[in-house]
């Protein structure tokens, strides 16, 4: 049986995974104190202590590298690349120490890997990256020359709900065309068509969730940029960590604004039920691109499991198509499944190439 490891680095831990086959062994998440993540200045730094961290997991749980047949990861923030696989390569690690297209926790799993698979000379892997950019060029236009649209985000979430919907169903990934919304944190909405991540709406440019602003005003957005006090820092943090939910009622936990709504919160029910709106508008956007013809829409993704938000979005977009949900998100299990498919001969993984 297939002996895989997955490596997941997040901001404030690191999740290890062993899995045999499609079982899974053990699920370790490691937390790391912001004492412990002080004395770095860039995620790359952080490389010998993750390392470490995952070596020590594993003898913990009675495995030796040499014992495993493929490494799995993450994929950190490259350059645009396709869905699927890539090895890991020297190439690779390069682009995420010098030339990273953001500095992100994503990107030491790639070098933890690299350094196993040199140690045991067993194979590594990314599968599905943050960076995942497949959106047709016509998707990519924007108003301004200068800025285009780019397909990153939930990605290997997002395609683990297409490829399970389509499973289901008896059929090739490449013979559906889903509209798949991922509902966490961040908010993103994506289509899935002929095996390509064809439209992206990022969480960046859609709905607002509970802790991001998602889409906003762009004169009011310029405007509060040059304001008194106002920095680059500033502005990514009000955008990115203090808004959406956070903004308008000081918290990101779903479970606690149902508890405030069923308590008779009116300013509580409004902002939910705008948020579950916007969703299902950006899901309605991403339609006409197939002329209409979906086959299903998903909803996966932590808030997923809200019964209220499902129906909510369900109601406003059953008349595209069926709504599935599937609640949760299990990024191990998608990046082992991934890893076994290539080690299985069922896909091909990609060879990645530095741009300096």
């Amino acid at each position: 049986m297939e002996r895989i490891l997955v490596i997941n680095p997040g901001s404030t831990s690191t999740k290890i995974a062993v899995f045999e086959g499609e079982k899974q062994i053990f699920e370790e998440n490691i937390k790391h104190t912001p004492e412990q993540l002080a004395p770095f200045e860039k995620v790359a730094e952080q490389f010998e202590m993750r390392r470490e961290v995952v070596l020590k997991c594993l003898e913990e749980h009675g495995f030796k590298p040499k014992e495993l047949d493929a490494v799995v990861s993450r994929g950190g923030l490259l350059t645009p690349i396709h869905a699927g696989a890539y090895e890991v390569n020297e190439d690779m690690v390069w682009q995420l120490i010098n030339r990273p297209q953001n500095e992100h926790a994503a990107n030491v799993g790639a070098m933890i890997a690299l350094d196993i698979e040199k140690t045991e000379n067993i194979p590594a892997y990314i599968y599905d990256g943050i960076t995942v950019d497949e959106l047709s060029e016509i998707n990519k236009i924007t108003g301004l020359p200068e800025m285009r649209r780019k397909g990153m985000g939930h990605n290997l979430n997002t395609r683990a709900a297409a490829i399970r919907y389509a499973k289901e169903k008896g059929v090739s990934y490449r013979d559906i065309t889903v509209i798949v919304a991922h509902l966490g944190g961040g908010i993103s909405v994506n289509l899935h068509h002929k095996g390509r991540i064809e439209d992206h709406i990022s969480d960046e440019e859609g709905p607002f969730s509970p802790e991001r602003s998602g889409g906003l005003p762009m004169f009011d957005v310029i405007k509060m940029c040059f304001d008194k006090g106002q920095s680059y820092d500033k502005m990514m943090k009000k955008v990115k960590r203090k808004g959406g939910l956070m903004a308008h009622l000081n918290t990101v936990d779903c479970v606690e604004v149902e508890k405030m709504i069923a308590e008779g919160d009116e300013k509580a029910k409004l902002v939910y039920e705008a948020m579950a709106l916007n969703v299902a508008k950006n899901i309605a956007k991403c339609a006409p691109v197939v002329a209409g013809k979906v086959d299903a829409v998903l909803i996966t993704g932590g808030i997923a499991h809200s019964k209220y938000i499902t129906d909510y979005i369900t109601a406003c977009v059953n008349f595209i198509a069926p709504v599935i949900v599937y609640p949760g998100e299990d990024e191990m299990t998608a990046l082992a499944s991934g890893c076994l498919r290539v080690i299985r001969g069922e896909e091909k993984a990609r060879i990645y190439k530095r741009e300096e």
